[in-house]
């Protein structure tokens, strides 16, 4: 068996071990997903700012990886009041909130006191590749636990699972229409392999995913499509986005955590731009 096939078998493997990971995570209960999110955003996290120090950079890891850690506890939190019994925020809730929002907000402004101690030579960008992996990381991974509240129930994980498999469906058809039949190249600056063709076959086949989820969701075929195909347009950006920082360490991946795959943000970086572009979606359309 040659090395290609190899690859392939190991690629497949891994990748049907994550799906039944994130599966599992998502239709198990809202705090399996929460942990799901959490490991996801510390090791987003880590190989973001492995990515800055190829560039020189030294960014703060450990309060950047604290408060990235408090956003997703703080969602969290919000989320367990929504799908709880429907009693609400009591008055000891809304402190507890309120100190974990209070100290969100300071954790940030700690990173200039601490960088004044570092004695780096350039805290300016060392703060701004710390501050990065909480808008880049964090704050999409963590807004994808609302995504379930949207659905004919308090808590619909089917939701999330759908909105998934449509970003997923969009980078096997790119894929597969690229590989076969593309031609024109559609960002060869950062990514020579994509072409327009394959653009378009994405598009394609998350619309495709799409019109599924409506049917098996019992939702609107328009809405879903719709959603589908903004998620493929945004997805192709994350991809791009990614592939710029990579390209500026002079990486090919931005970590090994998944065998055949690369690391969290190689798998996910579709998902990261697009999901705050999806919860808006379904806050507007839905």
């Amino acid at each position: 068996m040659n090395d290609k096939w190899k690859n392939l078998m190991l690629r497949t493997l891994s990748g049907l071990c994550l799906v039944a990971v994130v599966w599992g995570a998502i239709l198990w209960s809202p705090w399996s997903l929460a942990a799901l999110v959490a490991v996801m955003t510390a090791c987003g996290l880590k190989e973001l700012y492995d990515l800055a120090e190829c560039r020189g950079l030294r960014p703060q890891r450990f309060l950047g990886t604290l408060s990235a850690l408090l956003l997703v506890a703080l969602c969290t939190f919000v989320v367990r009041h929504i799908v709880g019994a429907g009693a609400g925020f009591g008055a000891a809730d809304y402190r507890l909130f309120a100190c974990g929002l209070a100290l969100l907000l300071l954790l940030p402004m700690a990173m200039f006191v601490c960088e004044l101690y570092r004695r780096q030579p350039d805290p300016l960008a060392d703060i701004a590749a710390t501050l990065l992996g909480l808008f880049y990381v964090a704050l999409p991974l963590s807004l994808l636990l609302y995504v379930p509240l949207f659905g004919d129930a308090r808590w619909n994980p089917w939701t999330l699972i759908a909105c998934i498999c449509i970003v997923w469906s969009n980078d096997v058809f790119a894929y597969l229409v690229g590989m076969t039949c593309g031609r024109r190249p559609l960002f060869p600056r950062l990514s020579p392999k994509k072409s327009w063709e394959g653009f378009f076959g994405g598009v394609a086949g998350a619309v495709a995913a799409g019109f599924l989820a409506s049917y098996l969701l019992d939702g609107s075929a328009a809405a879903w499509c719709g959603l589908a195909a903004l998620t493929a347009v945004v997805s192709v950006l994350g991809d791009l986005a990614e592939s710029m920082f990579k390209r500026a360490a002079g990486v090919k991946d931005s970590g090994t955590l998944i065998p055949g795959h690369g690391g969290v943000l190689d798998r996910f970086d579709a998902l990261l731009l697009s999901a705050p572009f999806i919860l808006v979606y379904l806050l507007f359309v839905f």
